[in-house]
């Protein structure tokens, strides 16, 4: 059957994909400076003789031209590693001091340049075309939407999107996934505020922006606590607080700064709303001035429930239904494929890399964490097989 056939040459594909991902594990590279990344995709996809066109900046987009008319399915895969030292110990560890793929970009990358070769491989019967959005820089400003400005999706016309995660929490060999909201949207804010200094003796002189601050920190609790149902996951966070050099004097700034974390574009808009009441009520209560950057960050990830299906349905064909894992809660993590998803029907879903014999089991962003390298193939068979299911050649 196609799904023995595909988990078959996927995994005669085990130790190229396995070199790919040491090679780019071993040089781990931030957002837009991904350019031993990008140079290495773009040549697997030339030696496989699949188009390949740089964009946005550091991006590369693969393209697979089906040799029959069809529809249009694009993949996505981040390349960026994050600024943390790496402290897994592994042979193939990180060799750029204070830099790692600790979100397993790197995974992303491989299985997908070996889904690509395993499309290519059909694409004589292949119906329509796959792009393969290989993007810079998800864990910054998203590079995802400056691929999309560029045009990466027309000519043709994309008509679905799909992207996998690894997942630590889940055993190689397994799938997870949900409809509707799957990852949040998230607007990072700073807010300065300005008031006039004094000395620590004489506070009625002045107005304290660490006292109108600290206000502000807990009011804000109140748009999660008190003006949005239990029912509804929404966060508001403060990452930073910063004001003053001395004791004794009360500062004229103070600057805090942190994320929104909302589901839906409904709740997204609400909570903004809510976040700049407050920010107005507070500081004007306490005499202070409020200058708010709020950053229009990533859109919420929502899973379109056709195209969850398709994958679900097409990861039991593969894996077996006993694998293929309901989602129990949506994360209020953050990933820019929303922008992507929000411009057509797509699903985002996790792939299983964990193994407590092997050791791979530490969280996301972490320095010691590591994923099963033995997920590859699975991961590049079930990206294969959703798309030739999408595509109508099964």
């Amino acid at each position: 059957m196609l799904q023995d056939e595909l988990l078959r040459e996927a995994r005669k594909l085990s130790a190229s994909l396995e070199e790919i991902f040491i090679a780019i594990h071993r040089n781990p590279e931030l957002g837009n400076q991904e350019r031993a990344t990008s140079s290495l995709v773009r040549r697997q996809l030339e030696l496989l003789g699949i188009e390949a066109v740089p964009m946005a900046g550091t991006g590369v987009m693969g393209v697979i031209r089906g040799a029959l008319p069809g529809k249009c399915l694009g993949f996505r895969a981040d390349m960026d590693a994050l600024p943390i030292q790496e402290e897994t110990g592994l042979p193939y560890a990180s060799q750029n001091p204070g830099v790692m793929h600790a979100c397993g970009h790197d995974f992303h990358v491989a299985a997908l340049l070996g889904a690509a070769e395993l499309l290519q491989r059909r694409r004589e019967t292949l119906t329509g075309t796959v792009k393969l959005f290989f993007q810079p820089d998800e864990e910054g400003d998203g590079g995802g939407a400056r691929m999309i400005a560029e045009g990466c999706m027309e000519n043709p016309h994309v008509d679905a999107v799909l992207c996998c995660h690894v997942e630590s929490g889940i055993p190689t060999g397994t799938v997870s996934l949900c409809e509707g909201p799957i990852c949040a949207a998230s607007n990072p804010f700073t807010l300065t505020l300005r008031g006039k200094g004094t000395h620590g003796a004489k506070p009625h002189l002045g107005s304290d922006v660490i006292v109108a601050g600290s206000q502000l920190v807990t009011a804000l609790q109140t748009i999660a606590s008190r003006r949005t149902s239990p029912t509804e996951p929404v966060v508001v966070t403060i990452g930073s607080f910063q004001a003053g050099t001395a004791c004794n004097v009360l500062p004229e700034e103070a600057r805090l700064s942190g994320t929104l974390r909302t589901m839906g574009r409904e709740a997204r808009e609400r909570v903004k709303e809510d976040f700049q009441s407050i920010v107005a009520g507070v500081s004007a209560a306490m005499g202070v001035e409020a200058d708010l950057e709020l950053v229009e960050g990533y859109p919420c990830c929502d899973n379109d429930p056709a195209m969850t299906a398709l994958v679900r349905r097409s990861a039991a064909a593969l894996l077996g239904e006993e694998n293929v894992l309901q989602l129990r809660e949506p994360s209020l993590g953050a990933d820019d494929f929303g922008c992507f998803s929000e411009l057509v029907p797509g699903c985002y879903y996790y792939v299983g890399v964990g193994s407590e014999e092997k050791g791979f089991t530490s969280p996301n962003h972490n320095p010691h964490f590591a994923v099963d390298p033995a997920a590859l193939p699975i991961a590049a068979a079930l990206h294969a097989r959703t798309a030739l299911d999408f595509l109508g050649c099964i």
